[in-house]
């Protein structure tokens, strides 16, 4: 009896007597500090109406069960005295069932079929489908146990039935699992883990965790049943996790039980007798004699294996004798075929036939072709009837439908009009909005454009202005110096031996306003797209060894420029650019690095490129100052050690020409020890 359903109507009782006992006992302040069960004693010392004091004593017996069996007991007999008493049906049913869960766990299950039967006439009167559900579900248990399986079948299927008119899913899963547990009892596996495997899904769609915990226990048994040890401990052992984490008293004893027979038939007897010993103390506990007997049967079975004779007769007799007594037809067949084998162990044949005789006696009438014949014709029945429920349903549907189309036809013809205008509204507004939506992306495209290109206008004017700044003052300072020279002379004021002097100086400077002028003249061409590059075969060595020639006649400062470009380094991009971006950064270097250093020029396959870098060993650049210095936004531009002027142009056409070669320009610079720019060039 103790199963998801006596589960669950433990837990209905919960709610009711909670709410229940708030408004009639609770009245004293005192009574919160006060544990639950000490709160329902105190409260059957008041004055309360009878309907009242059964619903307490059935919850004290139901909080007793396992704690305490004597008080349980005498509780369960008080509640029925009270209820025979009152004409309330509703009551009575309730002081019955509690009585039928009592009896249930100490494996009396006669005496809970009586009850189960009185609870199920009460409830019929009162046309409670629920509580009918639940006592079809009851008596089936009571059957079960008994090892009446036709008649377990045939309550079992009842209460699925009522429960699948009352649509109450609880009690469907619930009659499923059962209906599962008959089959594994006649050995019918593969349609017991069928109903087994559906309940536990519906358990797990309706978040019924104990249910799950049941479904586990009983796969578990099927498995071991089949002889799949490994599976059914697995089973079992997850089982047994989710009891022991739920506090499942009902089936805590029954998995331990089945674990142990496990290990049983895996030959570990050490594991078997210790869960065993388990099983058995909370069976003494719940004072569950037929728990208690089934263990016994099985101490039998590990003592009968382990040779000692006297010990297994002493147990499985013990068994034997409790079936009897409480008429428990399958734990009797058992306890029969295990003397018979024991018999037969010891070589008392005789013995042994006389028990096996009886066994199969027994075994004939409980599981005989009339009884099969019977389940079988029931089971047929049950779905004969599933059947016949859903097609009425279906037609009832189908009628149903007919009527409301018919209903619906007019009502969707005029629809039909109305939505085609209203389509052709809707796709004349919708393209209308496209269109619209088009034309402000478009414009709000434009506008960013517009917005970034005034933008980028702005940056080049500024540059602009700054450059023709620079250009302006660069351009006059030379001419200022020649106009003045040239009055000295005509002035006739200009010693011979300082005219050398003088014209040394101002060949520096017009060798600066030439390189001023080239490098404006380029950017200028750049900036109009009107630079034409013409890509060809160049020697790069030739270009550096031109430039060191060049700018070896015109710096003054005696820095010694080193050529070490291989001369097979043969590059393919437009000669001119790149020769002045080579000139561009000696020109730097010379600048930056002091009178008697040195520049290093060198070239270095990498790929299907050459990497030309120009190194000296002058004065380096500040690190915050390396990431401006190809900005063209913002120039950047100090004096060289010899306080030579600079524009800040160079280096930004050097990075424009090489990118338009289809190269990359970048710098490593460290204060205070010199710089190297680096280029790449396609190789040829």
């Amino acid at each position: 009896m103790w199963t998801l359903e006596s589960n669950f109507y433990l837990k209905s009782v919960k709610i009711v007597f909670s709410t229940l006992l708030f408004l009639f006992v609770f009245g004293h302040s005192t009574l919160y500090a006060q544990s639950e069960v000490d709160s329902l004693e105190a409260s059957l010392k008041e004055d309360l109406p009878d309907t009242t004091r059964i619903r307490v004593l059935t919850r004290l017996v139901e909080e007793y069960q396992f704690l305490d069996f004597v008080k349980s007991q005498k509780y369960s007999v008080e509640a029925l005295e009270l209820a025979e008493k009152t004409d309330a049906p509703e009551y009575k049913a309730k002081a019955y069932l509690a009585a039928s869960i009592l009896y249930t766990s100490t494996g009396d299950f006669s005496s809970a079929l009586q009850y189960d039967n009185r609870a199920l006439e009460l409830d019929i009167a009162t046309k409670d489908s629920t509580s009918i559900s639940r006592d079809y579900n009851n008596i089936g248990h009571d059957y079960f146990d008994l090892g009446e399986y036709d008649d377990a079948y045939f309550y079992f299927t009842q209460s699925y039935r009522v429960a699948s008119i009352i649509k109450n899913k609880l009690r469907m899963l619930i009659s499923l699992h059962n209906v599962g547990r008959v089959f594994k009892e006649l050995g019918q596996y593969d349609q017991a883990l069928d109903h087994l495997y559906l309940s536990k899904k519906m358990s797990e769609e309706t978040q019924d965790v104990e249910g799950i915990a049941y479904a586990l226990h009983e796969i578990g048994d099927v498995m071991l049943r089949k002889n799949q040890y490994d599976s059914a401990l697995t089973f079992l052992m997850d089982a047994l996790s989710r009891v022991r984490t739920m506090d499942i008293d009902e089936i805590h004893p029954q998995v331990l039980s089945n674990i142990a027979s496990v290990y049983l038939s895996k030959g570990d007897y050490a594991k078997t007798l210790t869960y065993y010993d388990s099983a058995y103390t909370l069976h003494v506990k719940n004072n569950n004699r037929y728990g208690m007997a089934e263990v016994e049967l099985g101490r039998g079975i590990v003592f009968t294996k382990q040779r000692k004779y006297d010990e297994a007769l002493n147990k499985i007799e013990q068994s034997l004798s409790i079936a009897r007594e409480l008429n428990a037809r399958v734990l009797e067949i058992r306890s029969f075929y295990q003397l018979s084998a024991l018999w037969e162990t010891k070589g008392d044949y005789k013995k042994s036939l006389e028990y096996f005789k009886q066994y199969k006696l027994l075994e004939d009438t409980l599981f005989s072709q009339e009884v099969q014949g019977k389940l079988l014709r029931d089971q047929i029945r049950f779905e004969t009837e599933s059947r016949d429920t859903q097609i009425a349903a279906l037609s009832k549907l189908q009628t149903s439908q007919r009527s409301e189309l018919r209903k619906q036809e007019f009502v969707r013809n005029i629809l039909v009009v109305v939505m085609a205008l209203s389509a052709i509204l809707l796709v004349t507004v919708y393209r209308s909005g496209q269109r619209r939506r088009k034309i402000n992306t478009l414009l709000l495209q434009h506008q960013d454009d517009m917005e970034k290109r005034s933008e980028e206008l702005e940056r080049l004017n500024q540059v602009k202005d700054k450059f023709f700044s620079i250009i302006s003052h660069d351009l006059r300072s030379p001419i200022n110096a020649l106009a003045g020279l040239l009055d000295i002379i005509d002035k006739g004021a200009l010693k011979p031996e300082e005219m050398h002097k003088h014209t040394k100086e101002l060949k520096v400077r017009f060798n600066h306003t030439r390189t001023l002028l080239n490098n404006l003249l380029d950017w200028t061409l750049l900036q109009m797209d009107k630079l034409n590059l013409q890509a060809a075969k160049i020697n790069l060595f030739r270009l550096v060894e031109e430039n060191i020639q060049l700018l070896g006649s015109v710096q003054e400062k005696k820095i010694e420029m080193i050529n070490e470009v291989p001369p097979n380094a043969i590059g393919f991009a437009d000669s001119n650019t790149i020769n002045l971006v080579i000139r561009n950064l000696m020109t730097n270097a010379i600048k930056f690095t002091n009178d008697g250093g040195r520049v290093l020029i060198a070239a270095k396959e990498q790929g299907r490129e050459w990497v030309v870098s120009v190194s000296d060993n002058g004065v380096g650049i500040k690190p915050e100052v390396l990431n401006i210095l190809f900005d063209k936004t913002a120039p950047y531009t100090t004096r060289g050690t010899a306080n030579e002027k600079g524009t800040g142009l160079g280096l930004i056409l050097c990075k424009e020409f090489v990118e338009k070669n289809g190269g990359r320009i970048w710098v490593e610079s460290e204060e205070d020890k010199g710089s190297t720019f680096h280029f790449t060039l396609p190789k040829a």
